[in-house]
């Protein structure tokens, strides 16, 4: 077991981290057993929430407004990190999300990390579920809100401590972080051909997106337009 790390949950707009964006981070800094830090903050999505994600969260569009962009949440993320290793439940997913931010924005985000939905796996396969909701119950870990990034975070924090206290005499390593590695592409933003048509399109078929233009990438833009000829047809020319 280790005794510094900074433990990180995330909530997002979906699971692909190719695709979706982050809406809150939670983070609590943790050096020789204490926490001595934390961060914590909603970040603006550019799009409408999916009812299914607010219903699993509780935070609405409405709370996001006038969050941060995600461009200053994750400068201020990096900036927290410093060079310590991250633990969270099933950190590849929050890893993934936060490295592309950090990709898009020219950011150093090296991690080594700890994931206690591998430990849980590993030691507990008798359980009939290991997401993190359920071990909170099984291990009576108290939460006012699950689904919520910083709760999520401190939860992670004492699974570990738990998981740790009973099993890390059986395998040291599998409690010590690992590198983290993912392959991610550096997005690039909306271009103005992309915009032009895209408008075009909305104006023509007198429907809405729901997301802000100006702020999507190539690739989104790109999807909303294939998904709009789709479902509504071109541009008819001269009619």
């Amino acid at each position: 077991m280790i005794d510094s790390y900074v433990a990180v949950d995330l909530e997002t707009t979906g699971l692909n981290a190719k695709y979706e964006k982050i809406i809150e981070i939670g983070a609590i800094k943790v050096i020789n057993g204490k926490t001595i830090d934390k961060y914590e903050t909603f970040v603006a999505a550019g799009k409408k929430l999916p009812a299914k994600i607010t219903n699993l969260t509780g935070i609405t569009d409405d709370m996001l407004e006038g969050a941060k962009s995600q461009r200053e949440a994750i400068i201020e993320f990096v900036d927290f990190c410093e060079d310590m290793p991250l633990l969270g439940h099933n950190i590849m997913f929050d890893f993934l999300f936060l490295k592309k931010q950090a990709v898009n924005e020219n950011l150093p985000f090296e991690k080594a990390g700890i994931d206690t939905l591998k430990i849980a796996r590993k030691y507990l396969p008798d359980l009939e579920k290991r997401s993190l909701d359920y071990l909170c119950e099984y291990f009576q870990i108290a939460r006012v809100h699950s689904h919520r990034a910083f709760e999520d975070a401190v939860a992670a924090k004492q699974l570990y401590e738990i998981l740790a206290e009973r099993f890390d005499t059986q395998d040291s390593r599998i409690f010590s972080p690992v590198p983290l590695f993912c392959k991610v592409k550096k997005e690039a933003p909306i271009t103005n051909s992309q915009k032009v048509y895209l408008n075009d399109l909305m104006k023509y078929h007198r429907i809405e997106i729901d997301a802000q233009v100006e702020g999507l990438t190539k690739s989104e833009a790109s999807r909303y337009i294939d998904k709009i000829i789709s479902a509504h047809g071109k541009i008819k020319r001269g009619v």
